[in-house]
């Protein structure tokens, strides 16, 4: 999940450093996920860097910004991803992924069109093995942020997909080697 995860934080990282340019800490915490899907272990390290990115995202100027802050803190702690079947634990795996939609919906002028094309792509990106862990834990809950909202669909689709694959698919750029179980 952490590949899956830190490729989409990656994806719009870009947005959060061009709003606050001075503001090392979601890149850092882009950083830690890194080096744990490289092969480091889980440290502190994924906590607080973590941490730092969510508070860096409460004080972004823009809800593009703080989304690309956000993603970056939740690509780091999906080092994290806790056993305990909550649907809570769904935002870990899918969030980011749903912010880099609604963060290129703000970017088309609020064009719904262009974030179900990138919620499309993250169907596509996800590996069986990213779709299995996500089956374990109970469905995305509703919410009435848009975030949420794309969220939620995301779960929908890769899990009515996963129903009706009778077999292993991959696509996109996630399709690599998966360490651990992450994606």
């Amino acid at each position: 999940m952490a590949r899956y995860v830190v490729r989409h934080a990656q994806d719009v990282l870009h947005v959060f450093e061009r709003a606050v340019p001075d503001d090392p800490r979601p890149r850092a915490a882009i950083d830690a996920a890194w080096a744990f899907i490289d092969g480091a272990d889980r440290t502190n390290r994924q906590r607080v860097a973590s941490v730092d990115a969510h508070r860096a995202a409460r004080s972004a100027p823009t809800e593009a910004a703080r989304l690309a802050a956000r993603s970056a803190g939740d690509a780091a702690s999906a080092a994290y991803l806790h056993p305990i079947a909550r649907a809570s634990q769904v935002g870990h795996i899918l969030r980011a992924a749903a912010s880099a939609a609604r963060i290129g919906e703000i970017a088309a002028g609020g064009a719904a069109a262009t974030a179900d094309a990138l919620l499309e792509r993250s169907r596509q990106e996800a590996t069986p093995a990213l779709v299995g862990v996500l089956r374990r834990y109970p469905p995305a809950p509703g919410g009435s942020s848009r975030v949420a909202r794309l969220m939620s669909t995301l779960d929908r689709a890769l899990r009515e997909t996963a129903d009706r694959s009778p077999g292993p698919t991959t696509g996109g750029r996630a399709a690599a080697s998966d360490r651990a179980g992450t994606s």
